[in-house]
């Protein structure tokens, strides 16, 4: 199926603006949404329109309160601006579905019109059909940065109502962007072209991490340490993290960990002397917790979803310089496609090969030019690369940047 056309002027002429919506928060976890958002509000006006919320979710969920007061549309940066929609309680509920995007629809042209710009172009980052008429005439791009419908039972959603919405931003998309390899080949078996564009990193983030204060929550070590930054849940193979600390090498984990997923053993992991558990962490802290360790851990389960995925964290590791070791899976057979990447990258299809692997990177020398090689393939692979060959799909001219209009 070939992608079609929209109308409208370029992104980034005159009074435009793209919306993205977002499949997380603004201020949630800065995932790929934020990432890319932000790098192209440096190119073009951008509008980042968060999941809808309910009128009830400050009570429901007290933790949340604190960053939904205030007005719905707020200006977060320079030609960037946050939508976050309120809709009726039970939006995700079938019969309210269509509800809560019809309203999400409507607030994002509203926003955009108070702003006093046209939405020129479109990124719809979450599973939701009904979000394709939110831009009437704009330029349509769905960007699946994951297989939702293969981890249909990790977000607890219903599968057949996953697929409804994935094929119908397939049909109705005017271009479809994929994260991963495999999800590419998917969409197209399913008779749909998507481009490649990878997550990305952010390697300015960790540009002082010699000198970023070491954690309270990390003891000094006596040796080096493997270290794993993420969310622990389902998508990790916990099997890998307990196969390290039982090879003797300390071990920090850095990350929430989903109190459903294997409770007894994560307990029994976490209580070894050479574990250390901070809990969740923001970005901000992460050069000081990736300066403890020495490798960087992504141990993904061999599931459906993760080969769909494209892990943030192994780009983070080396734009961090530190040893990265991967599953055997299909983002980092990517990684390791390019040659450079295959040395810089280690990866194991078995846990004996995993903790084998990361032995061997914990005992190696690390020199500083083997840091800065790391550092420079991460930067080949970060976000402002990955929101440029966004860019150029959503129409947006090289020279947009220089003819950026600051906010009314």
């Amino acid at each position: 199926m070939a992608g079609r056309t929209g109308g409208g002027r370029r992104p980034g002429d005159g009074r435009h603006v793209i919306v993205y919506f977002g499949g997380t928060a603004y201020d949630g976890v800065a995932g790929t949404d934020r990432q890319l958002a932000e790098r192209l509000a440096a190119m073009a006006p951008v509008l980042y329109v968060d999941p809808p919320v309910s009128f009830l979710t400050p009570v429901l969920r007290p933790h949340l309160a604190a960053s939904l007061e205030g007005p719905a549309l707020r200006r977060e940066a320079r030609g960037l601006w946050r939508l976050i929609p309120r809709v009726p309680p039970g939006a995700y509920r079938p019969g309210m579905r269509r509800v809560a995007a019809a309203l999400t629809r409507r607030a994002a042209r509203k926003a955009a019109s108070g702003l006093g710009r046209r939405v020129t172009a479109a990124v719809i980052a979450r599973y939701d059909g009904g979000l394709l008429g939110a831009a009437p005439g704009a330029r349509t791009v769905f960007y699946a940065t994951d297989d939702l419908v293969a981890g249909a039972d990790l977000v607890r959603l219903p599968r057949r109502r996953l697929e409804r919405d994935r094929d119908r931003l397939l049909a109705g998309a005017d271009a479809v962007v994929a994260v991963s390899p495999p999800l590419r080949d998917d969409f197209r078996g399913r008779g749909r072209d998507a481009a490649l564009i990878p997550t990305g990193c952010a390697p300015a983030a960790y540009g002082g991490i010699g000198s970023a204060p070491w954690p309270p929550d990390v003891p000094r070590l006596d040796r080096p340490a493997a270290g794993f930054v993420g969310h622990i849940n389902a998508r990790i193979d916990l099997a890998l993290l307990e196969g390290v600390a039982a090879a003797g090498h300390p071990l920090v984990l850095v990350g929430p960990h989903d109190p459903a997923f294997e409770p007894a053993r994560f307990a029994a992991l976490a209580a070894r002397p050479d574990v250390h558990w901070t809990g969740r962490k923001g970005f901000a802290e992460l050069p000081s917790y990736m300066r403890t360790i020495k490798v960087g851990l992504t141990p993904y389960a061999d599931g459906a979803f993760n080969r769909a995925s494209f892990p943030i964290k192994t780009l983070d590791y080396l734009a961090a310089g530190r040893a990265a070791v991967a599953t055997d899976l299909p983002a980092s057979r990517f990684l390791r496609a390019d040659p450079e990447g295959a040395e810089l990258i280690r990866s194991a299809g078995t846990a004996a090969g995993f903790v084998r692997a990361v032995g061997a990177e914990l005992a190696a020398e690390t020199a500083p030019s083997l840091a800065e090689r790391r550092r420079r393939f991460a930067a080949r692979h970060d976000w402002d690369h990955r929101a440029r060959a966004l860019a150029e799909i959503l129409g947006i001219r090289p020279a947009a940047d220089k003819e950026r209009v600051s906010a009314p």
